[in-house]
């Protein structure tokens, strides 16, 4: 009796050990963003802000040790699918978050949702995946691509504007872009641009912008785009000539290296660094210290991206229970920098927009600042096509 006592006892112990070692084993996120090339600062700014919610974490997130790997998209959709595909392939993975731009969500989400792991979109929020083909374990924490856009299509239009310009990179967020726009912009469009997502020349661009006149001109040119334009807008003597809404165009990634050129112009976004709460006065404090940059919107969806992941894995126990996960993210009870965020059936939040104008600091750096509320609790239209519920 004793010996068999002592066997199960043993026996138990062994278990219990296996079971609290298999508790403990770290939570395997991959994080996919664009490392290289001009478009290099926004994805810096999502591999970032991720890794500063880690670091305040003590490494871990929901309590448990976090393993994270970093994967360079190099933003070339077949380099990333050949990245990410060898990645879920390598063992249990639990997230992928990322990427910046939606070409490249596109064309990694089967191999991610296929395997079974969730898919946290930091950034990149197609209409191509907030209808029909919504995914149970895809959510965003940015917002739907059209619905910024359709703040400055607003404020445009509430401002009485006749005539647009209207300018985009040639992808689906770029179309994205321009349809939002357009969505409440009810005006002449007196041109609609698709550039290749490799320009650095506006020149022909502006001389028609200067011939034509449009009222307004809005322009969707993220990173290396975005720089040049708003650099050659400015020496093309167009600054304060024509009415200039964007949208990722100006923004904290751009600004370094547009600076005084960029003063006074318009986006349109969910957050700004100067918004007034504890958390967001926190982070952007932070972010600074360890980065030495202020933090735009892409280091802030990035770093909501990972207190949600805290926020569920600590409500579901871990990541073993993939239902019990998956209600726990649909929850997103977590502080947002943002403040008030929830997820609509469609795994797209419902959040409030801002229109949001590029001011100079005290300290000489740049940032954008809240100029009004433009959208209150906003849902993108695309829910209503999701089947989840």
């Amino acid at each position: 009796m004793t010996l068999k006592f002592a066997f199960s006892l043993s026996v138990g112990l062994l278990a219990l050990g296996a079971a609290s070692a298999q508790a403990q084993e770290p939570i395997k996120i991959g994080v996919v963003s664009v490392l290289t090339g001009p478009a290099a600062a926004l994805g810096q700014q999502v591999r970032d802000g991720f890794q500063l919610a880690v670091d305040q974490k003590g490494g871990k997130l929901g309590g448990v040790p976090v393993q994270i790997t970093v994967i360079d998209d190099e933003l070339k959709p077949d380099v990333a699918v050949g990245k990410v595909k060898a990645f879920v392939d390598s063992g249990k993975v639990d997230f992928v978050v990322g990427p910046v731009f939606s070409n490249i969500l596109g064309a990694i989400a089967k191999p991610v949702l296929d395997s079974g792991a969730f898919l946290i979109s930091p950034n990149a929020g197609p209409s191509t995946m907030a209808g029909k083909a919504c995914n149970q374990n895809f959510f965003v924490t940015s917002y739907q691509n059209d619905q910024v856009h359709e703040v400055l299509g607003k404020y445009a239009q509430d401002q009485g504007y006749k005539r647009a310009y209207i300018i985009a990179p040639n992808y689906q967020a770029g179309k994205d872009s321009l349809a939002g726009f357009k969505n409440y912009f009810k005006g002449e469009i007196v041109d609609e641009v698709y550039a290749p997502l490799t320009s650095m020349d506006f020149a022909s661009d502006l001389a028609k912008i200067a011939s034509t006149k449009p009222d307004v001109v809005f322009a969707f040119l993220p990173g290396g785009l975005g720089v040049n334009f708003v650099k050659q807008w400015s020496q093309a003597g167009l600054q304060g000539k024509i009415p200039f809404l964007s949208a990722f165009t100006v923004d904290e990634s751009t600004l370094p290296a547009q600076q005084d050129a960029a003063v006074g112009l318009f986006g349109g976004m969910t957050w700004a660094p100067n918004m007034d709460n504890p958390q967001t006065k926190a982070f952007v404090s932070a972010y600074e210290a360890a980065y030495k940059i202020v933090p735009g919107s892409y280091a802030q969806q990035s770093y909501d991206a990972a207190m949600l992941i805290d926020s569920a894995v600590k409500a579901a126990g871990g990541t073993g229970d993939k239902d019990k996960l998956r209600a726990a993210i649909k929850k997103a009870d977590f502080t947002s920098l943002r403040g008030k965020f929830k997820f609509n059936t469609n795994g797209y939040p419902i959040q409030d927009f801002y229109l949001v104008k590029v001011a100079k600091r005290p300290d000489g750096k740049f940032q954008t600042e809240i100029a009004q509320k433009v959208f209150t609790d906003y849902a993108d239209p695309h829910a209503k096509d999701c089947a989840l519920k």
